[in-house]
């Protein structure tokens, strides 16, 4: 902790604080606040009614009204903040309304009712945090009954263990062939990998679907996994890890009568370890959060992904904005903790790959 505060309060003198300290840490500040305001938002808004955010509350913490259920009666009722004409705060219980009056009645008396101008009254809230946005999706309550989360989380973990194994396995295996083995097109064959790199995903989105209706793979979850299991940035990544490695660790190795496959796999797969760790981070986040070809691939709602199972909180006849806040907030858990712990490998593997 104290070398945490130490570097965090040190300037460029010793023991004075100058106006380039100042700014410096006050553009920094504002880099904070543009980033994780947008996640704090969301992290506070998940926990508010529907009401709340289809009103557009502006305020920071959850408000919620307050109700009551009256003797005699099984059904809640709004409370409301009334001042009477001797500016005494009651707070009553609003039964009804009247035109442009509402018909209120004292909580401990709730046979004496009574009329009070709408403009006159405020409603009685406080703060509430409303768990059950959480907990109704997830055990299958509300109106999230039909929100199979077990499912769509099963889904989404299975695509997105398989498809990053399939990714470094075949990006290391090509990264192994462009950097160590010297052939015909060789350079040529790495600047169309770099050029796909600028090629957008949505160009071959309809040829990309034709294929996979062809193979059979249309609503089934290898139709997710396979078309992106080799990726060019993967490919790229590691081959220029891959160009680091002594090539006379290879030479002595083939001398030893050692196979291609034990060169590989004992050799440049462990010096090639934290530019693997890297894909294997970026490859995670990328499936995990992927929405589009999903959509486009899958039909059937019992092979959703966690992502695309989150569409139908949103529709013409639904409107569950905190649901999809609350549920929004447990995608994100999972890659927040691969990166927060994992991070290090990123600094490290891409600035030994060259990549900026």
């Amino acid at each position: 902790m104290g070398r945490t505060i130490a570097f965090l309060t040190r300037t460029r003198k010793p023991g004075r604080v100058d106006w380039t300290d100042i700014l410096a840490y006050a553009y920094l500040a504002l880099g904070v606040l543009l980033i994780l305001a947008p996640v704090v938002w969301l992290g506070v808004s998940s926990f508010k009614s529907q009401r709340a955010l289809i009103e557009n509350d502006p305020r920071f913490l959850p408000y919620e009204q307050v109700t009551t259920v009256l003797p005699g009666s099984t059904r809640a009722v709004p409370l409301v903040e009334w001042r009477d004409a001797d500016g005494a705060l009651r707070i009553l219980a609003q039964i009804r309304p009247s035109g442009a009056n509402i018909v209120v009645a004292d909580p401990a008396k709730p046979a004496e009712t009574f009329e009070v101008p709408r403009r006159a009254v405020r409603p009685h809230e406080t703060v509430r945090a409303r768990t059950e946005n959480y907990v109704e999706p997830v055990v299958g309550g509300g109106q999230a009954g039909t929100f199979r989360f077990g499912v769509y989380f099963a889904n989404s973990v299975f695509v997105t263990l398989v498809a990053t194994f399939l990714t470094l396995a075949i990006s290391s295996m090509a990264a192994f062939a462009l950097a160590k083995y010297r052939f015909a097109g060789r350079d040529a064959f790495m600047m169309l990998i770099v050029a796909t790199l600028l090629m957008p995903a949505t160009v071959i989105l309809v040829p990309l679907f034709i294929v996979v209706k062809n193979f059979g793979m249309l609503d089934s979850l290898w139709g997710v996994i396979i078309p992106g299991a080799a990726t060019p940035t993967g490919v790229f990544l590691l081959r220029q890890y891959m160009l680091t490695i002594p090539d006379e660790l290879i030479e002595a190795a083939r001398m030893d009568s050692a196979s291609e496959w034990k060169i590989y796999y004992r050799i440049v797969l462990p010096l090639a370890m934290p530019a693997i760790a890297v894909l294997a981070i970026l490859s995670i986040i990328w499936r995990w959060n992927d929405f589009l070809w999903p959509l486009v691939v899958l039909t059937r709602s019992e092979n959703f992904t966690l992502q695309l199972g989150l569409s139908s909180f949103k529709g013409e006849m639904l409107d569950a904005t905190h649901y999809l806040l609350a549920m929004t907030v447990l995608t994100l858990l999972p890659v927040t903790f691969v990166f927060a712990f994992l991070q290090k490998y990123i600094t490290t593997g891409i600035a030994n790959t060259g990549m900026k």
